[in-house]
């Protein structure tokens, strides 16, 4: 279902990643591949050039949502998100980051209300242009860098292996399922029902 700009969106849902082929399936781009889950489901493209962001709207949960896939890339992904938020006058509190997260195991899903970047430089840059870290996320884990002197970009640019990449291609429907639990019941409900599984 698609909606207007006179009729506005109740949400943005900002899935974090890097355009380009070159970054298909690594591990920065998992929120990229959740944002494709969800158009999926809706039989619609994100396609829409807008906000510095490849975007389309669409009813999840109830809710009219602004899906964005910001082409800024991920060090400056906040732009795009603050320039949306500023045309729809949608406040923090409603605007859902999708992310990968290296603190967390490979799958493992963890939302959150508000909270640090925690070294993810997408939302750093986030926090930055919204002004707040007071906004929701739904993170996806991609596992640590194997010993301290990986380079970390070198590691969350890489591509996923063998169980790795079984399980998170289990996550990502997972993570697009959170999302839609996020809107449709409220934080604390879907906070209940996914971070406590493995």
């Amino acid at each position: 279902m698609l909606f207007g700009r006179s009729g506005g969106v109740d949400w943005l849902v900002v899935c974090l990643g890097n355009p380009g082929d070159q970054y298909e399936n690594t591990r920065h781009n998992v929120g990229f591949r959740v944002a494709d889950e969800l158009a999926e489901r809706k039989g619609i493209p994100i396609q829409r050039l807008k906000f510095r962001a490849l975007t389309n709207t669409a009813e999840l949960g109830g809710q009219r949502v602004l899906l964005m896939k910001p082409i800024t890339y991920m060090n400056l992904s906040g732009e795009a998100a603050r320039e949306a938020a500023a045309f729809y006058k949608v406040p923090p509190q409603r605007i859902l980051v999708v992310s990968d997260d290296v603190a967390l195991p490979v799958g493992r899903l963890r939302l959150r209300r508000s909270g640090s970047a925690g070294g993810h430089n997408g939302l750093k840059n986030l926090i930055s242009q919204l002004g707040t870290d007071q906004f929701p996320r739904v993170r996806i884990g991609v596992g640590a860098k194997p010993h301290p002197d990986y380079d970390m970009a070198d590691w969350v640019l890489g591509k996923f292996q063998s169980a790795d990449k079984a399980a998170i291609d289990a996550a990502i429907p997972r993570a697009a399922d959170a999302v839609e639990a996020v809107l449709r019941d409220g934080m604390d409900h879907a906070m209940n029902a996914f971070n406590s599984r493995s």
